[in-house]
């Protein structure tokens, strides 16, 4: 006999008795919450009553052809126009930029030309779908693209040219302008990367901040990505892509009639779907509306501004660039041995007090930082956020940076990693403090994060399938 809802639910919060929190915003990462418990729970409702809905063939559900032209809609008008599609998340829609922008150039050897702060989802595109990325250098004051850096960068083979409004890494704006200029004078492409920024950024610059154009009102941008489960505050599963031209639009869509089944014409790249995500999207633009995000802007402004001056007040600290959007990233500020934060080190103490901050390795002469992303309720707790980052800095300058191993980074690097087998891989990890057998928590990661960290970017990407692979046994 199956298990009851009581017993279902009961197991499932023992899984989650090591999850980090979703609410309250000691999390500052992967979660959104605005701090209205009636606004999720008006998502979750509708997201329930349109679970079992196929999103394969809008014909036998009209329901999704409406509401994805609501929140389709919602999103053009505040970006500038456009027709889009509602995806996943920010990696699909990016997918679907890429590969409209590949098909409509026709090329043999297409190539994109992509900043190193981009998002890695451009990477996995190009994995996907054949394109090669033609990286450019940010400048290391500021980490915004530089156009001049853009226009050298495209051939005849570029399909694409890529900007971050803003980019993960530092949330700092690409200039978009300049850079769809170049794009627009070569006959490429240009797509806007706002998958943070595109339902943030308004709303910012409403409520006061300096925000510099970015979306499909400007001249040159004929794709741009917004995520609605990102400062949308809407359920995972929540992204918009706008193409400034039908016809490009329409180069994003698959369809196939060769075989005797079902007409199959997709405009994701899933084919069946859940319209669950869809209609809680749906249902958290109505119920927060215009003024709610509003609000949600000036109080996460506010948090923002309030951070940066905190962070940049506690010894070994300093807040990288200077971010137009809700993303701040710091790192140790350099000066005396005594004196120095070991970031890594900084974040295993103020996960044990209970917050997480996301640790990001050094990459392309950008160092190893601690990034946070400020939402909705994060105002209230900045003041106690700024406490955690001082006393866990302290705690990691007594502490000293991590000590690694003699010859462990170099033993690392010369490993063939497919040679060893997964249980292997687990002791070799286990060898170094870092324990990955189920129900064992999280481990401290400071010394992954470090092996990781002096580590080209190739083999950091081997090591990091293994831990995968691992974990998921």
């Amino acid at each position: 006999m199956g298990s009851t809802a009581e017993e279902l639910l009961a197991e499932v919060a023992r899984l989650k008795e090591h999850d980090l929190p979703v609410r309250g915003g000691q999390v500052t990462a992967y979660v959104y919450d605005t701090g209205r418990p009636e606004v999720h729970e008006a998502a979750t409702r509708a997201y329930v009553e349109m679970l079992e809905v196929n999103c394969l063939d809008p014909t036998a559900f009209p329901s999704v052809v409406e509401m994805e032209r609501q929140v389709v809609g919602a999103v053009a008008d505040l970006l500038g126009g456009g027709h889009g599609v509602f995806t996943s998340g920010g990696t699909e829609s990016i997918m679907l930029a890429v590969k409209a922008a590949r098909d409509l150039a026709g090329r043999e050897r297409p190539e994109m030309v992509v900043p190193v702060t981009a998002h890695p989802a451009f990477h996995k595109a190009a994995h996907y779908l054949g394109v090669r990325v033609r990286p450019v250098p940010v400048d290391l004051g500021t980490y915004r693209a530089r156009a001049a850096d853009v226009e050298a960068a495209i051939t005849a083979d570029t399909v694409l040219v890529v900007a971050s409004a803003p980019s993960y890494p530092q949330g700092v704006v690409d200039p978009v302008e300049e850079i769809a200029a170049v794009a627009a004078a070569a006959g490429v492409p240009c797509h806007v990367d706002a998958c943070v920024g595109g339902w943030l950024l308004p709303w910012l610059r409403e409520a006061g901040a300096r925000v510099p154009p970015f979306d499909l009102s400007v001249p040159g941008v004929t794709s741009l990505s917004c995520d609605l489960h990102k400062f949308g505050y809407a359920p995972k599963g929540a992204s918009v892509v706008l193409f400034a031209d039908p016809a490009m639009r329409r180069k994003a869509y698959f369809a196939s009639a060769a075989w005797p089944g079902y007409t199959v014409i997709n405009a994701t790249v899933q084919s069946s779907r859940s319209a669950g995500p869809l209609a809680g999207a749906w249902a958290t633009l109505r119920a927060l509306g215009r003024e709610g995000y509003l609000e949600l802007g000036r109080a996460t402004l506010e948090a923002a501004a309030a951070l940066r001056e905190g962070v940049a007040r506690v010894p070994g600290l300093r807040v990288l660039g200077e971010p137009e959007s809700s993303l701040v990233s710091f790192t140790a500020a350099g000066g005396p041995v005594d004196s120095a934060v070991d970031v890594f080190v900084l974040a295993d103490e103020a996960r044990a007090r209970g917050w997480f901050l996301q640790p990001q390795l050094s990459y392309a002469g950008i160092p190893a930082n601690l990034h946070v992303t400020v939402t909705g309720v994060t105002r209230a707790g900045v003041e106690a956020m700024l406490k955690v980052i001082a006393e866990s800095a302290e705690a990691a300058r007594s502490r000293g940076p991590v000590a690694l191993p003699e010859g462990l980074v170099e033993l690392v690097a010369g490993l063939d990693l497919e040679a060893l087998d997964d249980p292997t891989f687990a002791e070799l990890a286990a060898s170094v403090g870092v324990d990955l057998r189920p129900g064992r928590g999280q481990p401290e990661m400071a010394v992954v994060n470090t092996v990781l960290d002096a580590l080209p970017a190739a083999q950091r990407e081997a090591v990091l399938v293994r831990f995968l692979s691992v974990l998921y046994g």
